[in-house]
């Protein structure tokens, strides 16, 4: 009897510390450095000039006329086409600019910058002890439960777009060939997350990074089932929104009423800021804690199924993170950092159509640039190269 309660007492410790250790597994990050006294918006931005946090009004002018530039012809909607940039340095607001009829209380479909909200709201279920990142997926989900391979798929895989499951993620080859088409319009609009749990498996979980708006509108079903429908309606609103002063937003639901993780948020540059100073501040928000210790180092942390995964040269440059990106590089893999001139601490969320938000520790910078590109004129380590040499000190 001895031996059997020494053996459960360490299968527990074994199967805790798992859960418990840094939340990105092998992190190739370090973590963010404690800010010294933050400031915080109350309930907005302060505005100063450029120059009293040390950047240069006149090389912020050449980030402009990078993103507000039309290059390409308005009828056939190419080009860059930005529609609204908002730059912060040290808390503070320095640079504000909207094209297109939208303006600072306007809101914009964020597209996949989505997903990076529905990791915050992990975070605090995580934080409030509901749910481990090694859970099956199923022990809480019980579509995930149609077979032995689906019961392996964990919470932590679906973070880290590594299911496995055989979703197609391609917008323009149409809903016979594109899952993520046939889940937000036709075939699985009614329930999204059971839609992708049944798609069949192409690799062993947690072996194959790819990128799937499935793995993400299956975590937003979980967090339903988890939570129950009433307190997962508010879930967003009064963990998230409410303690950062977000109140101009708009969250879809597909027809269960689950919240569409993937795609469907719309909020403001200045409110979206605002989920990046979150995490600049390793998810503390004004003295308190939001998120657990370690949820913004695991936003960081390359996929571990970088190690196994027969990447594509676009993949390559993902670098995916558990629903952000880094700059880190999975050298290991001969994987290079998306922008490599860009300081090797940025980490964004960025959407289809080009919204993006980068937070870049290092300089104190919060990014957000919202847009409607229809093509890859928008280069992103161009834009961040200027927007690193603004800094003066």
């Amino acid at each position: 009897m001895k031996h059997i309660l020494f053996f459960t007492f360490v299968l527990f410790t074994v199967q805790c510390g798992k859960d418990l250790s840094p939340f990105g597994g092998e992190p190739n990050v370090t973590p963010l450095p404690k800010r010294i006294k933050p400031e915080w918006p109350s309930p907005d931005w302060k505005v100063v000039t450029p120059e009293s946090v040390g950047v240069s009004s006149a090389k912020l002018k050449l980030v402009e006329e990078y993103a507000f530039t039309r290059t390409g012809d308005e009828a056939d909607r190419k080009g860059r086409r930005t529609d609204g940039l908002v730059i912060l340095r040290n808390g503070k607001l320095i640079y504000e600019k909207y094209a297109r009829n939208f303006k600072e209380d306007k809101v914009h479909l964020t597209w996949s910058v989505t997903k990076s909200i529905l990791q915050a709201m992990y975070g605090v279920a995580v934080k409030q002890g509901l749910i481990k990142l090694d859970d099956p997926g199923y022990y809480h989900y019980e579509p995930l439960s149609r077979d032995e391979a689906h019961k392996k798929i964990t919470i932590r895989h679906l973070l880290n777009m590594s299911s496995g499951l055989a979703a197609e993620e391609g917008y323009e080859s149409g809903p016979l060939k594109s899952s993520v088409i046939a889940m937000l319009y036709t075939r699985g609009r009614k329930d999204m997350g059971s839609f992708c749990a049944n798609l069949p498996l192409r690799s062993e979980p947690g072996t194959h990074v790819y990128y799937s708006s499935c793995d993400t509108n299956i975590l937003s079903a979980i967090l339903k089932k988890v939570y129950g429908a009433e307190e997962y309606d508010k879930l967003p609103f009064e963990q998230i929104f409410k303690p950062l002063g977000i109140t101009n937003v708009t969250f879809e639901r597909d027809g269960s009423g689950t919240y569409v993780g993937s795609s469907y948020l719309y909020m403001t540059a200045r409110d979206l800021a605002k989920i990046g100073y979150l995490y600049l501040n390793d998810g503390v928000w004004n003295g308190e804690r939001l998120l657990p210790e370690g949820w913004v180092t695991l936003a960081r942390t390359p996929a571990p199924g970088y190690k196994t995964t027969p990447y594509s040269d676009d993949l390559a440059q993902d670098n995916y993170t558990a629903h952000w990106y880094a700059n880190t590089g999975v050298p290991n893999r001969g994987i290079h950092e998306p922008w490599p001139d860009a300081p090797a601490d940025t980490f964004a969320a960025l959407g289809h159509w080009g919204q993006m938000l980068y937070v870049i520790p290092s300089l104190d910078l919060i990014v957000v640039r919202f847009g409607d590109d229809r093509e890859k004129a928008f280069i992103k380590n161009d834009f961040l190269k200027l927007v690193k040499e603004s800094v003066i000190r």
